[in-house]
């Protein structure tokens, strides 16, 4: 896959064609001629795996997939800070549309040309052809699992349509559980077809088939089994075109989830990446080198999408928006994404294992007062603002930027005010006093290029205490520019085929109740963990949510579940200010509720989309809308 963009680009322009997959005008380059050498299927492959639908670093809801063009503006639209793990720094949404109907029916035009000229391919040997079949067939899987998670019941085209046959052009909504079992059966197609890969992870391989078919079946099973947990009502409900799956359905999607994702465990190809630190350090460093440098890491990851190239279309945002306000350079919009208190405590201690632990900031051990700085309260004090987190999950250190650490040698100021020597309060507000001689600044500094937090200045602070670090370049310096960052996304990974495995054994009570145990022990192991937890829905879930927090798995998984509108029901994302008591020179810690920020519901039609044109393409419109 390496270059095959550039290989693509190329070809068009010397065809002079502006736009590939449109095929148009058909007199300077029509399928045949892209079909007929294999130059021309690699740049066609080339350009499907560009566009798939990979929630990756240009995935913002509202804008769609793939979005990176000369003016990104999607700070504080990724998956990260639509859920309970985050919040964008100026904004306050709850999933945003997600929407992909019609790129996503454009995309699946593409794909059904691909296979239709197929049989028709004589310049590569059959071996070569039942490859790119393998490749058709996973690119239909995710296309109908970017569709069915979305819109449940979807129209199902697998041919180019005559646009002479008017009838023909009108496809009904097949149900629910009739797209669930198409996208899955593309997975087995895919992973019979292909094969091993030339181990660069670009390319789709039977073991991509098959976590894909993991996460797919995982996903149908959820829906399956708590779809009505959140009631809906209506003529598409009624016809099964959303929901209306059985308990019966559910197993048997768990019990393909089983399978497909013991097939890749049982292999023995894939592992951890560092599975056995030295200590929680050192896996904390490990955990985020692998989301650095993802191709140093390849026994565990089994499919990316690669980010070689800079510019409009090819690079991303991600190191411009998520860098702290110190760490900006040449970038004036830094700090958009905020990791939440809500997400912090989660993470588990080392001294607690086996159980979430909030952070405890006063001594009568409250964790769930968020009403703000209270004087009648009796605050535990530290030294060093990094040390109330010193016994914290090592994925945790990995992951955020915690107030008065080290990011690209730079300390990482992030304070929310200070208590005067009179016992008064300054929180959330500029100001500087002058106590013995040294002046004092609320926000740590005297200027917002020296700070990083809870100043309103420019939208460029945290206002949860926590800065973003998940994915960062320690190398790459944030420009004056749109999509100059090339770190590469891992879209499938051996962990997640470890946790949809283990999800499926709890639910389900199938499978290997050991291998599920040993799997997440394994993650838990990586990550400086000693002792071994019991497999529990909870402990399986928490793993999850750690594990694989801002891959673009916690919005879906809390839709699959329908926990969504039982989080959010009238309810504020939290934070926690570091303020600086200047009677004892100690910092004390106060848990409250995002600034400038209301509380959310998610509104239960949100589990599906609504789909657009049903007054034209005769589709009947899911519930509420």
């Amino acid at each position: 896959m390496k270059n095959l963009i550039i290989v693509m680009i190329a070809i068009l322009f010397a065809a002079g064609c502006s736009d590939y997959l449109e095929l148009k005008p058909t007199d300077k380059v029509t399928p045949e001629s892209i079909f007929a050498s294999e130059a021309g299927i690699e740049a066609f492959l080339a350009n499907l795996y560009r566009n798939m639908p990979i929630e990756d670093f240009n995935c913002a809801p509202g804008n769609g997939m793939n979005w990176n063009p000369g003016d990104a503006n999607n700070a504080g639209w990724y998956e990260y800070v639509v859920t309970d793990d985050g919040i964008g720094s100026e904004r306050n949404d709850l999933g945003g549309s997600y929407d992909w109907w019609e790129s996503g029916y454009r995309f699946n035009k593409d794909v059904n040309l691909f296979f239709n000229y197929l049989p028709d391919i004589t310049s590569i040997s059959k071996s070569s052809l039942d490859l790119l079949y393998g490749e058709a067939y996973f690119l239909r899987a995710y296309t109908y699992y970017a569709l069915a998670k979305r819109y449940g019941g979807v129209p199902i085209i697998t041919s180019i349509a005559d646009v002479s046959d008017t009838l023909a052009l009108y496809v009904p909504r097949s149900t629910e559980k009739e797209t669930w079992d198409f996208a899955l059966a593309a997975c087995d197609s895919a992973a019979m077809f292909l094969g091993e890969g030339d181990g660069k992870r670009r390319r789709a391989t039977k073991w991509a088939a098959l976590a894909l078919k993991s996460r797919v079946a995982l996903h149908a099973a959820s829906v399956a089994k708590y779809w009505d947990e959140a009631p809906l009502s209506g003529r598409a409900v009624d016809e099964k075109l959303v929901g209306g799956m059985t308990q019966e359905d559910a197993l048997n999607y768990y019990e393909q989830c089983i399978e497909a994702a013991g097939k890749i465990i049982d292999a023995g190809v894939f592992s951890l990446y560092k599975p056995s630190p030295a200590n929680a350090e050192e896996a904390a460093e490990n955990y985020r080198l692998l989301f650095e440098y993802p191709n140093n890491a390849l026994e565990e990851v089994i499919f990316l999408k690669g980010f070689d190239r800079i510019g409009v279309g090819y690079g991303s945002n991600q190191d411009n928006w998520g860098n702290p306000a110190q760490t900006a350079g040449a970038w004036p919009h830094p700090g958009r994404f905020n990791p939440t208190l809500d997400l912090i405590d989660t993470y588990e201690s080392y001294s607690s294992p086996g159980y979430s632990s909030p952070i405890v900031t006063t001594t009568d051990g409250n964790t769930e007062n968020y009403s703000g700085y209270n004087p009648s309260r009796t605050y535990l004090t530290f030294d060093d603002p990094q040390d109330i987190f010193r016994d914290k999950d090592a994925r945790m250190h990995g992951t955020v930027i915690i107030p008065n650490s080290i990011w690209k040698n730079t300390q990482i100021i992030i304070q929310g005010g200070y208590i005067q020597p009179d016992g008064t309060s300054l929180i959330e507000g500029s100001g500087e006093i002058e106590v013995n001689g040294v002046t004092y600044y609320a926000y740590g500094a005297a200027t917002p290029l020296l700070y990083s937090g809870f100043d309103t200045y420019g939208g460029n602070m945290t206002r949860t205490g926590f800065g973003f670090k998940k994915f960062l370049s320690t190398t790459y310096i944030p420009m004056l520019g749109w999509n100059f960052s090339t770190t590469d996304y891992i879209d499938l990974r051996y962990a997640e085929v470890l946790l949809n495995y283990a999800e499926a054994v709890v639910e389900s009570g199938r499978g290997d109740q050991a291998k599920a145990t040993k799997a997440i022990n394994d993650l838990r192991k990586r990550a400086a963990h000693k002792s071994d937890i019991t497999l529990t829905l909870e402990n399986v879930l928490r793993e999850r949510r750690v594990e694989l927090v801002y891959e673009s798995r916690r919005h879906w998984d809390l839709v699959r579940r329908r926990e969504y509108h039982k989080i959010f029901n009238n309810t504020r994302k939290t934070a926690l200010v570091p303020v600086l008591d200047l009677r004892n020179m100690k910092y004390i810690f106060i848990r409250q509720y995002v600034s400038r920020a209301d509380p959310l519901t998610y509104v239960t039609r949100s589990y599906y989309n609504g789909i657009p044109g049903t007054a034209t393409n005769r589709l009947i419109q899911n519930p509420q809308y």
